[in-house]
C-alpha cells in the first residue's frame, strides 16, 4: 500500500510540474500553471513526500520516488531559467535603450540589484511608506472615473509619472491589482497613477482608449500637484491594458510620452480573432465582439483602429514588451509581429521573452516572473525618463545659426 501511495504521489507531482513546460489549454489548468511556474519552488518541498523511505520497499514505490525527483527539478526550473536570463538582461537593456540611467534622490529606495534575487523568492522586497490617495480624473454619464495616486512618502521635486492601465479583457478589471508593484515604483522616485476605465459592453471601443488619453491629459494638467513632471510620462498596461497603453502611446503624438510598456498585452486584434485562444481557456472571439461591436467582417474599421500594430511609426515612443512563451491568451506569435513592425520602423524597443511563463505570470510579486517584470520595468523607466540636460544660453546669432543647421 505504501508503494502505491508513493507512486500516486509521484505521478501527481510530476503532472503538476509538467505545466512548467506545457501551455495550459483550460481555465483550471491555467490557474494550476500559475502555481507551478511562479510558486513551484515551494511545491518542490512538498514533492519530497514520495521520497520518504518506508519499511516495505517495492518497485512501484521506487518509481514513484523517481517521478517525484523529476517533479522537483521541473518545479525549480523557472528559477534556474530566470537566473540564466538575468545574466544577459542588463546588457540587452543597455543595447536597446542606452546604458545611462536616471539619477534618483537620496531618499529613494535602491533599484533592484539583479533581475532575480534568490532571497526575494521567500521575502519580497520591502519599501518605505508611500503616500496614497484617490482622485477623479473624468466623468461620463454622471459617473466618475477614478485613479489611485502612489507617490513617495518624502518631499520631492518633479518626478516621472507612470500611468498604469488594468487588464480584464475589456469587460472587467480595475486598479485594485498589483498594489505592491505600484508602491514599489513610488518608493523609487516615480509617481504612479493607476486608473479605472470604462468597460464593455456598456462602453465599447473607443471608450477605454479615450479614458487612457484622458488620464494622460489629467497627468499633464494636474500631475504637478502630485509632483509629476508633465514632460516625462510612461504608459504601462497588462493584458487588455497593454493593448490600450500601446494604442494610446502610438496615437497620442505627444512628446511627453517617453515610453510605453505592454506586459502580455495584445497588439493586433484581427489576428487575435483569427487565431483565438483555446475555447476552454478564454472565449477570445466573444470578448472581441463585445469590445468592438461585432466580428471583423462587420467591424473591420474598429478592429483596425483598436490595433496598436497599425499605428507604429518612426515617431513611436520607446517600447518594452514582456511576453510569456506558454501564454495562449496573448500568444508569443502576436507579440513577435509587433516586434517586427517596431524594428522596421526603427523604434527603440526590447522584448523580454520568459520561456516558462504564462498569462498574468507576475501575479506573484516575489516569483521568478514577478521579479523579472519588476526589474525590466524599472530598468526601462530609468532609461527613458532621464531629464533633458539644461542648455547653456547662447548669443543671439549663434542661436539662429543652430536653428538653421537643424533645419
Amino acid at each position: 500500500m505504501a508503494g502505491v501511495l508513493r507512486f500516486a504521489g509521484g505521478v501527481l507531482f510530476l503532472a503538476a510540474a509538467s505545466l512548467t513546460l506545457l501551455p495550459a489549454l483550460t481555465r483550471t489548468l491555467w490557474y494550476a500553471s500559475l502555481a507551478a511556474t511562479e510558486w513551484g519552488y515551494f511545491l518542490a518541498f512538498a514533492a519530497v513526500l514520495p521520497l520518504i523511505p518506508t519499511r516495505a520497499r517495492s518497485r512501484l514505490g521506487t518509481l514513484g520516488a523517481l517521478l517525484a525527483v523529476a517533479a522537483m527539478a521541473l518545479f525549480v526550473s523557472p528559477v534556474i531559467r530566470a537566473q540564466q536570463m538575468g545574466r544577459d538582461l542588463p546588457a540587452a537593456f543597455d543595447t536597446a535603450f542606452g546604458a545611462e540611467r536616471r539619477a534618483r534622490g537620496s531618499s529613494a529606495e535602491d533599484p533592484r540589484p539583479a533581475p532575480l534575487v534568490l532571497m526575494d523568492l521567500f521575502r519580497p522586497p520591502q519599501s518605505q511608506p508611500i503616500r496614497f490617495e484617490t482622485r477623479e480624473y473624468a466623468r461620463y454619464a454622471g459617473e466618475p472615473l477614478t485613479l489611485d495616486v502612489y507617490q513617495p512618502g518624502y518631499a520631492h521635486g518633479p518626478l516621472p509619472g507612470v500611468i498604469v492601465v488594468p487588464g480584464g479583457t475589456w469587460r472587467g478589471g480595475d486598479n485594485s491589482e498589483f498594489v505592491a508593484f505600484n508602491a514599489y515604483l513610488a518608493a523609487r522616485d516615480y509617481v504612479v497613477l493607476s486608473i479605472n476605465r470604462r468597460l464593455a459592453p456598456r462602453w465599447p471601443f473607443p471608450a477605454a482608449r479615450d479614458d487612457v488619453l484622458s488620464a494622460l491629459a489629467f497627468a499633464k494638467v494636474n500631475g504637478p500637484q502630485f509632483g509629476i513632471d508633465p514632460d516625462r510620462i510612461v504608459l504601462l498596461g497588462r493584458s487588455a491594458g497593454g493593448e490600450l497603453a500601446l494604442l494610446a502611446a502610438y496615437t497620442a503624438g505627444d512628446p511627453a510620452v517617453r515610453g510605453v510598456v505592454s506586459i502580455y498585452g495584445g497588439s493586433d486584434l484581427q489576428y487575435e480573432y483569427e487565431h483565438p485562444a483555446p475555447s476552454m481557456l478564454v472565449d477570445t472571439r466573444t470578448a472581441l465582439e463585445v469590445y468592438l461591436g461585432g466580428p471583423p467582417a462587420k467591424r473591420e474599421d474598429a478592429y483596425f483602429a483598436a490595433s496598436p500594430i497599425n499605428f507604429v511609426s518612426a515617431a513611436s515612443p520607446p517600447t518594452l514588451l514582456i511576453q510569456g512563451a506558454l501564454d495562449r491568451m496573448v500568444t508569443p506569435e502576436e507579440t513577435a509581429r509587433l516586434e517586427t513592425r517596431l524594428r522596421a520602423a526603427g523604434v527603440k524597443h526590447l522584448t523580454v521573452n520568459l520561456p516558462w511563463a504564462t498569462h498574468k505570470c507576475d501575479k506573484s510579486f516575489a516569483g521568478p516572473c514577478g521579479q523579472m517584470v519588476t526589474y525590466a520595468v524599472e530598468r526601462f523607466l530609468d532609461g527613458v525618463t532621464i531629464p533633458p540636460e539644461p542648455q547653456a544660453p547662447q548669443p543671439h546669432g549663434a542661436k539662429r545659426r543652430s536653428k538653421t543647421a537643424r533645419r
